[in-house]
């Protein structure tokens, strides 16, 4: 039976905002609207609970909308044969993406590869490189594992055009995750674009330097944190390209963005929308033709939890999801294990499927920016661009990332905004499921690899600064 059917003629009158507003505190009975119904989020941006359609929606997809976005997993086994085998898994059961994650990277845990050309040689053997997407995580070495890996695209005659490559170097993430630069600010601007301008020559595809925004998620910074160092990376980047005398129109799209993604849904999916927009704004502004930012997502690590660690899984999914429908080219789901150590197989397994499930029988990727028109996220994506703009701003009157990062002011705001998440944990006003919430009586054992973690001792560095460590918000609280 149709609604014809049932309801004849009848047509219900439109409602406005105004009668839903006086229905909202009929049912509040009294409580006050703000405090139940108006939420905040770690920048001080207000959520409301209703929004009208965006009146001009924009259209943020992923880079190439037409193709699926890349199923990547971590590749961070410290025994090459083994992490090869594992990688030659991944791939067979239906990943499309390895990220290679070497010991001493700010994003590596505590694991990882060793870095040395044999590993790398080593893990890739077997690996069909012009069907998988290949990065190398953000790493102190990244210059020299380019070289590395460009001599092993050369020996197997790698047709260029057919890759899809990321060198993950990005010297800011370093020196904030590592606490050392190995040669002084003004020593690396001078280096960097003679490198550039080598691998411009060589014909190297894909992305070449990177602005990675998790180490300052991981650390405990907001979300126009993140996103506005990494535009003060971004921008530092064309600086050099410009110094290597590249033309910004052709260097541009060789610039790309590592960012995290947690729980909260609709935020994830409006900072991956910004990140875009921020991009676009930023070409605008030096005069070059925009050219769609390339973002790899990966979960959150500060939101793992220790106790209960299956809650993980419900959390890498909202993530996973917020990623994709937010328009990421990349993804990368951290196992559910990952708190407790090295994962092994079956959690591996769980992190490679919650993302096949998306892709093959959600069809998540289906629609391109399927957010786009949402008021409530429309409203999300412009107002995280406004405050991340401003925290660009503040990071360029500081003398951009680098400089920031040596005075320790970047460090400064986002301990800062640790402590405050961590203190609203703390007194109730936020809940963490299975640690502050519906602990379980009983742990059950967790299953890992038997690896042990590694203290990579730091090179002599010309450079320190305070080092921004990852922290999972239930270590804050307490769990070890």
């Amino acid at each position: 039976m149709d609604a014809q059917t049932m309801f004849g003629d009848v047509e219900f009158p439109a409602n406005d905002r105004q009668r839903w507003l006086e229905l909202a505190q009929k049912a509040l009975a009294g409580a006050s609207f703000e405090e139940a119904l108006v939420s905040h989020t770690d920048d001080g941006i207000r959520i409301d609970p209703l929004y009208d359609r965006a009146e001009k929606p924009e259209y943020l997809p992923r880079q190439n909308p037409d193709t699926p976005w890349a199923i990547v997993q971590r590749i961070d086994d410290p025994d090459p044969r083994r992490a090869n085998a594992l990688a030659l898994e991944e791939l067979a059961q239906g990943a499309t993406g390895l990220a290679l994650v070497f010991e001493g990277a700010p994003n590596a845990f505590g694991y990882g590869l060793p870095a040395t050309a044999e590993t790398l040689e080593a893990v890739l053997e077997g690996i069909v490189l012009n069907r998988t997407y290949l990065r190398i995580d953000v790493h102190p070495a990244s210059r020299a594992m380019a070289d590395w890996l460009v001599a092993i695209l050369t020996t197997r005659r790698a047709d260029p055009s057919k890759l899809n490559l990321s060198f993950g170097i990005d010297p800011a993430a370093i020196f904030a995750g590592t606490g050392r630069l190995r040669m002084s600010i003004e020593a690396l601007q001078a280096s960097m674009p003679q490198s550039l301008a080598h691998f411009f020559a060589l014909g190297v595809p894909g992305v070449l330097l990177e602005a990675d925004g998790r180490v300052l998620h991981n650390a405990g910074a907001t979300e126009a944190q993140e996103l506005g160092v990494m535009l003060a990376s971004a921008v530092a980047h064309l600086r050099l390209f410009e110094e290597a005398r590249q033309a910004l129109v052709y260097a541009a799209p060789h610039i790309g963005f590592s960012i995290s993604v947690d729980q909260d849904q609709l935020l994830s999916m409006a900072k991956i929308r910004a990140l875009r927009k921020l991009w676009a704004r930023i070409q605008q502004v030096c005069s070059i033709p925009p050219s769609r930012a390339t973002i790899h997502a990966e979960t959150s690590y500060r939101m793992m939890t220790v106790k209960d660690p299956e809650t993980n899984i419900l959390r890498t999914t909202l993530a996973g999801f917020a990623a994709v429908a937010g328009g990421a080219d990349s993804l990368s789901i951290l196992p559910h294990t990952t708190a407790h150590g090295l994962p092994e197989h079956f959690a591996r397994r769980i992190a490679r499927n919650t993302q096949l499930i998306m892709a093959s029988e959600s069809h998540v990727g289906f629609v391109a920016d399927p957010a786009s028109g949402s008021g409530g996220i429309e409203a999300l994506t412009n107002a995280l661009c406004d405050e991340a703009w401003q925290e660009f701003q503040r990071v360029e009157a500081e003398g951009g990332a680098l400089n920031s990062l040596k005075q320790g002011r970047i460090q400064q705001r986002v301990l800062a905004a640790r402590e405050r998440r961590a203190e609203a944990y703390r007194t109730g006003k936020r809940a963490l499921v299975g640690t502050t919430i519906y602990p379980v009586k009983t742990e059950r054992p967790v299953e890992t690899m038997n690896v042990e973690k590694r203290i990579i001792t730091p090179a002599e560095a010309a450079v320190s600064c305070q080092k921004l460590c990852p922290v999972r918000i239930d270590e804050l609280l307490g769990a070890k």
